[in-house]
């Protein structure tokens, strides 16, 4: 196992499976129990789900799909999505996952997060931030998967989590996602530096530099991966495939 996680984070919209850029346009992937088939085989660590459209259309989980992909999948399995009860949480863990990721109902109602931490314990949380750059550079936090506004300072929505009891903290660059240009490492180390839970990268992955300098000068205790792991390359056809373990070693070491 690699010291530092490196997670395949994959995007549901309905019952398929999609990747969008920059959190607009997306494009088809393919099934995903096939996709969880394919990562079985590669030996995996940890996988990530995270349903697009739940939030925007007040949906609750997709118990049925997450139900098939739990009982394909050999590694850990976190979901996002539409979770906003705590009934949401238990029924997601009861079929056989081992985290939830909590972004815009975290938002309308922090204490959701000390709820699930309490109920279910701080390591089955995942707490999801999605950042973009306004006009005049500054950093935002959005909510409903980058379409709502908020007036939360980044660094202190962060800490905050971690007071809540979040177990860990997924930060997404909305501006990267998709991209194939890098993590926004200055944003990572921003975040990292300022709290004691790991910290996921995600947004921009393209190649094993760009794993390696948000690690080694943003702080990232893991990073996500999405069209690097659903593509042959950039501008490229699907491929489902994950970095050469080797090659990740030595990038990272």
């Amino acid at each position: 196992m690699l010291k530092t996680r490196v997670i395949p984070c994959l995007l549901l919209r309905g019952e398929s499976l999609v990747k969008t850029v920059k959190f607009n346009k997306y494009g088809y992937i393919g099934d995903p129990i096939n996709t969880v088939r394919i990562f079985n085989e590669l030996e995996v660590d940890e996988l990530v789900f995270l349903d697009i459209t739940a939030t925007k259309e007040k949906r609750a989980p997709n118990l049925k799909i997450l139900r098939e992909i739990a009982d394909e999948c050999f590694m850990p399995l976190a979901y996002g999505g539409g979770i906003t009860t705590l009934e949401d949480v238990k029924s997601v863990l009861s079929i056989g996952l081992e985290k939830v990721v909590i972004n815009s109902h975290a938002i309308e109602n922090p204490q959701f997060i000390t709820q699930v931490a309490e109920t279910f314990g701080s390591q089955s949380i995942i707490a999801s931030i999605d950042i973009k750059k306004n006009f005049w550079g500054k950093y935002e936090v959005l909510g409903v998967s980058g379409t709502k506004k908020t007036k939360l300072h980044y660094i202190e929505w962060a800490q905050q989590l971690e007071k809540l009891g979040a177990g860990e903290l997924l930060i997404t660059s909305i501006d990267r996602e998709g991209t194939w240009k890098g993590y926004d490492v200055e944003l990572i180390k921003k975040i990292s530096d300022n709290v004691n839970l790991p910290v996921i990268a995600n947004g921009g992955a393209g190649n094993l530099e760009h794993i390696k300098s948000v690690v080694k000068q943003g702080s990232a205790s893991a990073v996500a991966l999405g069209s690097m792991v659903v593509y042959q390359g950039q501008d490229l056809g699907v491929l489902v495939n994950f970095p050469d373990r080797k090659a990740l070693k030595n990038t990272l070491s």
